[in-house]
């Protein structure tokens, strides 16, 4: 779902994707920041947002926490701390990120007394999301409230699938609560699409599983299929993307086609 709004220069359009899985290591962190680096790479302007107290799509740019004196738990939490202070320009062309910290694990608890709580994220980057082609959202592996502002603020969801036994297995709670989310906070959220994570060619059970997800979810999955690679399970420990640890990679050359995927006939 694209988001418009008219300025002297034209129409500017924006998309604002939440990655979105109650499910841990199911690769969404992986996706995110993979995915982020190669529409960057492809020329879109892209803000990833670190929404996980894990603080893991940070590190995976290449940031070091303890240097970061804002990140987006000041601005959910703190009216005055606005969003384009708390952006760090990252060493990648046309990526930018909102950064986590372990700060941010109180914000569950923080949030719950606060005015629009479910409101906070989509007001801060209100004032910024115009600058970018893309805003990623990369959620914390639960339903709590700073998932409830993700996708709050998007305009749509992927949702990242492992391809295992217990693939769909909560899949549908999170699909009730982005109805839920539809019916009450955000009407205009739409499903982008599914992509199915740490594919093992090996294994007729992977091919059982996708086809499994195809049939539930159907013209939404992505046709790329995310596999196990060994080069996507290093990058992260170097603080790099795949495309700039191993370009050459198969991890680099499938988020290459998912981010093809993603922006279509734009």
């Amino acid at each position: 779902m694209l988001l418009y709004r008219d300025v002297t220069e034209g129409t500017v359009v924006v998309k604002v994707i939440a990655l979105a899985n109650q499910k841990g290591g199911v690769g969404k962190t992986t996706t995110a920041v993979n995915l982020a680096a190669c529409l960057a790479a492809l020329g879109r302007k892209v803000l990833l947002v670190d929404s996980d107290p894990q603080g893991n799509a940070t590190t995976g740019l290449g940031l070091d926490k303890r240097d970061i004196k804002k990140s987006i738990y000041d601005i959910l939490t703190n009216d005055d701390v606005l969003a384009k202070d708390v952006i760090i320009p990252t060493a990648y062309d046309n990526l930018s990120l909102l950064p986590a910290t372990i700060a941010l694990a109180g914000a569950e608890i923080d949030l719950v007394n606060m005015m629009s709580r479910e409101n906070r994220l989509k007001n801060a980057l209100e004032r910024v999301k115009y600058d970018y082609d893309y805003v990623l959202i990369d959620c914390p592996p639960s339903l709590g409230l700073l998932t409830l502002n993700a996708l709050t603020a998007a305009s749509s969801v992927i949702i990242p699938i492992q391809c295992e036994f217990y693939a769909l297995e909560g899949v549908t709670m999170l699909m009730n609560t982005i109805q839920r989310v539809q019916r009450n906070l955000n009407p205009a959220l739409k499903l982008e699409g599914v992509v199915m994570t740490m594919f093992d060619a090996r294994t007729n059970l992977a091919t059982d599983v996708v086809n499994e997800v195809k049939k539930y979810f159907s013209a939404k999955m992505y046709n790329t299929i995310i596999p196990r690679n060994v080069k996507l399970s290093e990058a992260p420990s170097h603080g790099e993307p795949v495309l700039a640890y191993d370009a050459k990679s198969k991890g680099a050359q499938v988020y290459q086609e998912l981010a093809r995927e993603v922006i279509g006939d734009e």
